[in-house]
């Protein structure tokens, strides 16, 4: 691996980033349980393990950093002195492409709210989510949903 940190800084380093429980995530959760939208958290037998999942409509929505997932990589990519960096970054971008791909195979509809959107402006973020639950339960009323 081409890097400016030994094996053991890089390990010691990537430890300390939270997979879970981001503070985005923890933005959103809280505002859209405010407003009564119930959901799961980290459905891991669901392609991509979104952050929340809303069951009974099937919709999914996953709270990406604008670094790890690639916001708009090919306006910074060349910033990276590093491959590894550009190939993990390009490799989680395609890994999102076809989580995605696959959950809507499966009748799911997916949302994605960007880090820089939530800290931007979490209410809209969460008006989107609400919007998109509540169009799903409105067209599938037969489906048992949460409240």
């Amino acid at each position: 691996m081409a890097d400016n940190m030994s094996p053991e800084q890089r390990s010691r380093t990537m430890s300390r980033i939270r997979k879970a429980d981001t503070k985005p995530e923890l933005i959103v959760r809280r505002l859209c349980f405010a407003r009564g939208l119930r959901y799961r958290k980290y459905a891991a037998h669901l392609p991509g393990n979104p952050d929340l999942v809303f069951a009974g409509p099937r919709v999914v929505v996953f709270v990406d950093g604008d670094f790890w997932h690639g916001w708009q990589f090919h306006r910074w990519d060349h910033k990276l002195s590093s491959s590894y960096w550009k190939n993990k970054i390009r490799g989680n971008i395609e890994r999102d492409r076809r989580s995605r791909a696959a959950l809507r195979k499966l009748g799911w509809t997916v949302l994605r709210l960007w880090e820089h959107e939530i800290e931007k402006d979490p209410g809209a973020c969460v008006d989107r989510v609400e919007a998109v639950v509540r169009e799903a339960r409105r067209l599938h009323p037969s489906k048992l949903c949460d409240p």
